[in-house]
C-alpha cells in the first residue's frame, strides 16, 4: 500500500508553524514582528510664563512640546523652601491654587508621552506672589557680642516674629556718620532650622566697630534695628609660640610674625612656683614668682627680624608644660 504524505490539520499548523514563522521573521528583520517600542522623549516645553495671578493662585503657560507619537500630559512642580508639590495637566497651561501672598516659588515643567518618556525641563521660573503682607517683623532683641578676634567678631541675638514668614536677618555695621552697611546675612530657609548668630569677618585689627541687626520677612518688609553694640577688635598677632618637653627639658620656640623688627625682648610664661627652674639657656632668667616666669634676651640674640625665631630651653622640677607664652607683653598664638 502506498503511503500518503502527512498533512497536519489546520489547527495544528496555527499552533506550531505560525509561531515558528514569527520567530524566524523577527530574527531576520521580517515585517511580521510588532512595531518597536517608543523610546523617544517629547521635546522640551517652551519657557514658563505667568498668564495671571491672584493673591493665592497663579496661572502658568508654556509652549507645547512635540512627540513622535503624542504628548500624554505635562507635570508641573513648585518648590518653596523645603516644600515641594507636583501637579498634572493634559494641556500646556495650569492654574495652581493654595499659594500664599508675597512668597517666592520656583516652578518647573516636563512633558510625558504615553510610553512614560520624560522630556527635559526648560529653565525653572522663580516667581514672587503679589504682596499681601505689609506688616514688618518685630526687631531682634538682646544683641550681644561673643568671641572677639583680631579680624572677627561673633554676634548673637534674640528671635524676631512675623505674621507670615521670616526670610533672613541682616547684620549691619554702623559708620561714624550713622550710615549702615550690610556685612552679613543669616538666611532662614528652610524655616525649620533658624539661626540667630553670625561671625563677622574681614575686620581691621585694633579698630572700634558698632553693629546692629534687623529681620526681613518673605515679602521684603524689614523690622526696626536692634539696639546696637560696640566692640573693638583685638591686636594683630606679633608672635607665635610652641613648647616641647624632652624628659626634664622644656624647649620654647617663639617666632616674630609682626612686620617690624624686635630689638630687645622679654619672654614670660605661666609655670607654677612649685616647678622650680634649675637651668636655662639662650635667655637670662629674671624672675619666677606668682606663677610667672620672666626671661630676657642675651646680647647675641636680642634682635628678631620679621619671621625670625628664638628657642629658649630650661630644666624645671617637674613636667608641667608652660602656658600663656608672651613676647614683650603680647601673648603669642599657638604656632
Amino acid at each position: 500500500m502506498r503511503s500518503r504524505p502527512f498533512r497536519p490539520p489546520r489547527w495544528l499548523a496555527r499552533t506550531l508553524i505560525l509561531p515558528f514563522l514569527v520567530t524566524v521573521l523577527a530574527a531576520t528583520g521580517g515585517t511580521a514582528y510588532a512595531a518597536d517600542e517608543d523610546t523617544s522623549p517629547p521635546s522640551t516645553p517652551g519657557p514658563i510664563t505667568v498668564a495671571g495671578t491672584t493673591t493665592n493662585s497663579v496661572q502658568l503657560t508654556w509652549a507645547a512640546s512635540t512627540d513622535n507619537v503624542g504628548v500624554a500630559e505635562y507635570q508641573v512642580s513648585y518648590i518653596f523652601t523645603d516644600i515641594a508639590m507636583l501637579f498634572r495637566t493634559s494641556t500646556n497651561s495650569i492654574v495652581i491654587t493654595g499659594l500664599l501672598p508675597s512668597r517666592t516659588y520656583t516652578f518647573s515643567v516636563w512633558a510625558l508621552d504615553a510610553a512614560g518618556n520624560r522630556s527635559t525641563a526648560p529653565p525653572s521660573l522663580r516667581f514672587t506672589m503679589p504682596p499681601g503682607d505689609n506688616q514688618p517683623p518685630t526687631p531682634p532683641t538682646a544683641l550681644t557680642v561673643g568671641l572677639v578676634g583680631e579680624t572677627t567678631v561673633g554676634l548673637s541675638w534674640g528671635r524676631s516674629t512675623d505674621n507670615v514668614l521670616l526670610a533672613q536677618y541682616e547684620v549691619l555695621s554702623i559708620g561714624p556718620d550713622g550710615s549702615t552697611t550690610v556685612v552679613g546675612r543669616v538666611y532662614l530657609m528652610p524655616p525649620a532650622f533658624p539661626s540667630t548668630s553670625l561671625t563677622v569677618s574681614g575686620l581691621t585689627p585694633r579698630t572700634a566697630y558698632r553693629f546692629t541687626v534687623r529681620a526681613v520677612d518673605e515679602a521684603g518688609n524689614r523690622s526696626a534695628m536692634a539696639a546696637p553694640v560696640a566692640v573693638t577688635t583685638g591686636p594683630a598677632p606679633t608672635c607665635t609660640a610652641s613648647a616641647r618637653l624632652r624628659g626634664a627639658e622644656v624647649w620654647l620656640t617663639v617666632r616674630n610674625v609682626a612686620p617690624t623688627t624686635v630689638d630687645g625682648w622679654t619672654l614670660t610664661w605661666a609655670l607654677p612656683d612649685s616647678q622650680r627652674i634649675y637651668a636655662i639657656w639662650n635667655a637670662a632668667l629674671v624672675s619666677h614668682t606668682g606663677g610667672i616666669v620672666t626671661a630676657r634676651n642675651l646680647h647675641w640674640n636680642a634682635v628678631l627680624v620679621p619671621g625670625a625665631t628664638i628657642t629658649v630651653g630650661y630644666v624645671a622640677g617637674g613636667n608641667v608644660p608652660p602656658g600663656n607664652i608672651a613676647l614683650n607683653g603680647q601673648v603669642c598664638q599657638p604656632g
